[in-house]
């Protein structure tokens, strides 16, 4: 199994529009990485976000792309502060290939849970837009397969 974490993309500033929709360079950059991703042949079941809207329309222009079998879900537990243990429980029964496109610090200490078995430790950097990809083996484990990020993608 595969999961796909995605830190939404740029948003306006909570001065400029306190619902914070992408911002021109976000959406850009999101949508250069869903094309990118797209290409990859990475197998994306369903989509996950936060309720927030910045996530939303990260979340909908990868599934544009990616055209997951069970679209979209927006769901609880992405956002900023929720707690990581609460996906990494959901994780232990899912079997197909996801993507959970959130908020930091929640994405991180997702990561560091599930890879050091530590959501205090920071060991993925996680860029806006940018896509990080782990994969569980036959034991339950989960290891870092790649991560991509817009600075990389042309």
């Amino acid at each position: 199994m595969f999961i796909c974490l995605v830190q939404h993309a740029k948003a306006r500033s909570e001065e400029t529009d306190p619902a914070r929709p992408l911002c021109e360079k976000g959406l850009d950059d999101i949508t250069k990485m869903a094309s990118y991703a797209s290409g990859l042949n990475i197998g994306i079941n369903e989509i996950f976000h936060s309720p927030k809207l910045r996530a939303k329309q990260t979340a909908q222009v990868l599934a544009d792309y990616l055209k997951p079998a069970e679209g979209l879900t927006e769901t609880g537990g992405l956002k900023p502060n929720d707690d990581p243990a609460v996906w990494m429980e959901r994780l232990k029964v899912m079997t197909h290939n996801i993507m959970l496109v959130g908020h930091l610090p929640q994405l991180g200490k997702l990561a560091s849970l599930l890879l050091c078995g530590d959501a205090d430790k920071n060991v993925v950097a996680f860029q806006m837009a940018g896509i990080v990809c782990l994969k569980r083996d036959e034991n339950g484990a989960w290891a870092l397969q790649w991560m991509i990020t817009p600075e990389i993608v042309v």
